[in-house]
This record gives structure tokens, C-alpha cells and sequence, in this order.
């Protein structure tokens, strides 16, 4: 098929920022690969999937997950990266280490930009998502591939075998997980008690920079270690550096959360207002 003369007369001169995004669905829209577009698309940014499972899902919990072959898994990466090309990568929770394989070796070979990874390894019930075996894959494979990674405390403290949930154990895990062979570390401290989060990055030159935001009281906090890491990776996309990146990623997750505290959408822990104020597609220069 053919375009019509007046068509083909229009030369590109511009391009989206495109992030892709490697992680499950959730069916119920509200984490996973369906809240990672959703925040791409709202910040601007042009979004692309790389499916690891398909799961049943809604705001109470997780009733089945299957697992897509990671053959399939290589082929949706090259396929995005051989046409469309990728300014950043969001990676989400990788169930087994074939997946982990496959994530590892696409990074290596496609050479990406920047590599957000998000490593889900707990659930909010307490309950371990992945083995122990996975974990030592991630933690060796694709850490140094990482430009940042953004565990929780919980996850850390797994991680790390560490005792402590306090703020005071932010800067020690931070440090721990670059001796790991992250580049860079944000940690979260959602899951500590306190009207406050304390949330802390640790950047490639061993600064820490602390932040400390109100904690917002609400039920729909599905999602927000997605949201928050898809931000992060479309600011990237657009050129900012890391430190503000994850700054302004922070900044819309928080935003976020307070535009649908009062929201009730289902029984269970709802999702973040992702659209609470979308941006137009942002336009590059070719």
C-alpha cells in the first residue's frame, strides 16, 4: 500500500521519546505493563512493551499468572529495538532465570541508554515473589547493567540479610547495594511507619540525597513502585540527568497518590490518578 503524493510529501523532523517497558500485565490496569504506559503516556513520552507474564488480576489480589516463553520474551525486545529504537528501559518484576537470562543478554547486546530496574521481589502481604536462586541472578546479571535500581526497604532488607527497618538503615543498605555492583540506588522507605516517607538515592559518585514528602493517607497504592520507576525512565528518555529524574519521578508519583487518595475504584488497594494532568507528546529532534 502505497501513501498518497501529498503524504509522502511530509519529511520527519522530529521523534517521541520512546521507553520501553519489560514487565507482566495486570488486568486489572493498575501495576505492572498497563500502569507503566499509562505513566509514560502521561509524561510525555512514547511507551512500548515487552510482556513477561500475563496475570489475572484486580485491586484484592492475584488469582493466576502465566508465564510467556522467554523466546517469545527475546523476540518482542529485538523486534521494538530493530524498528522503533529505545531511549530508556523500565524493567519489572522477572519471575525465573531464563527471563533474567533473556533481559541480560538484550542489554548487552542493544547497548541501552539507560536501564531503570525495579526488582519486585516481595509482595505487599510479605510473601517472596521470585526464589532465591532469581535473586542471585538479578543481583550478579543485570545490577552492573542497571543505571538505577529502586527496591523498597523490604526488598533490601532481603537482599541484604539485614535485620534493621529503620531510616537509619537507608544509607547502609544503599552503600551495600552498590557494593553489589548497582551503579545507582533509590531506596524506598514507603513501608516504614511515620507521618513522613523517607526516600533515599544513592548516585554513581557516592552522594546521597535524602527526601522526605508527607505521607499521603489512602487504600490505592497499587502500583506506585511501577509508576514511580516508568516516570523515572520517561524523564530519562527526555535527556534529564538522573539525579533529576528521579527527582521529578518522585515528584509525579507523590502527585499521583493525591490526586486519587479519595478515589474508590474496586474492594481492594486501589490505583494512583495516573491522567491527573497528561502532557502532550513531547517532540525530538531527529
Amino acid at each position: 500500500m502505497t501513501l498518497p503524493d501529498a503524504a509522502q510529501t511530509i519529511l520527519p523532523t522530529a521523534r517521541y521519546a520512546r521507553v520501553l517497558t519489560i514487565a507482566g500485565s495486570d488486568s486489572g490496569g493498575g501495576a505492572g505493563i498497563q500502569a507503566d504506559l499509562k505513566t509514560i503516556a502521561a509524561l510525555g513520552c512514547y511507551g512500548m512493551t515487552a510482556i513477561t507474564a500475563i496475570t489475572a488480576q484486580n485491586t484484592q489480589g492475584v488469582r493466576a499468572i502465566h508465564a510467556l516463553p522467554p523466546e517469545l520474551l527475546a523476540q518482542q525486545i529485538d523486534a521494538v529495538v530493530d524498528d522503533i529504537g529505545v531511549d530508556a528501559v523500565k524493567i519489572g518484576m522477572l519471575h525465573n532465570e531464563a527471563v533474567v537470562h533473556v533481559v541480560a543478554d538484550a542489554i548487552r547486546r542493544h547497548r541501552f541508554p539507560h536501564v531503570v530496574f525495579d526488582p519486585v521481589m516481595v509482595a505487599a502481604s510479605g510473601d517472596k515473589l521470585i526464589t532465591e536462586s532469581t535473586v542471585d541472578m538479578l543481583v550478579h546479571e543485570l545490577f552492573p547493567l542497571s543505571s538505577l535500581i529502586t527496591p523498597n526497604l523490604d526488598e533490601a532488607r532481603w537482599l541484604l540479610r539485614l535485620g534493621s527497618k529503620s531510616t537509619e538503615a537507608l544509607g547502609e543498605a544503599a552503600h551495600l547495594l552498590h557494593a553489589l555492583g548497582a551503579p545507582a540506588v533509590l531506596l524506598k522507605g514507603g513501608h516504614l511507619p511515620g507521618l513522613t516517607v523517607t526516600d533515599l538515592l544513592r548516585l554513581p559518585d557516592g552522594r546521597l540525597i535524602h527526601r522526605e514528602t508527607p505521607r499521603i493517607p489512602t487504600r490505592n497504592t497499587h502500583g506506585t513502585g511501577c509508576s514511580l520507576s516508568s516516570a523515572i525512565a520517561a524523564y530519562l528518555a527526555l535527556g534529564e540527568p538522573l539525579a533529576d529524574a528521579v527527582h521529578h519521578g518522585l515528584d509525579y508519583a507523590q502527585a499521583a497518590l493525591s490526586a486519587g487518595a479519595d478515589m474508590r475504584l474496586g474492594h481492594g488497594h486501589g490505583p494512583l490518578n495516573h491522567g491527573f494532568a497528561p502532557q502532550a507528546t513531547k517532540r525530538l529532534a531527529l
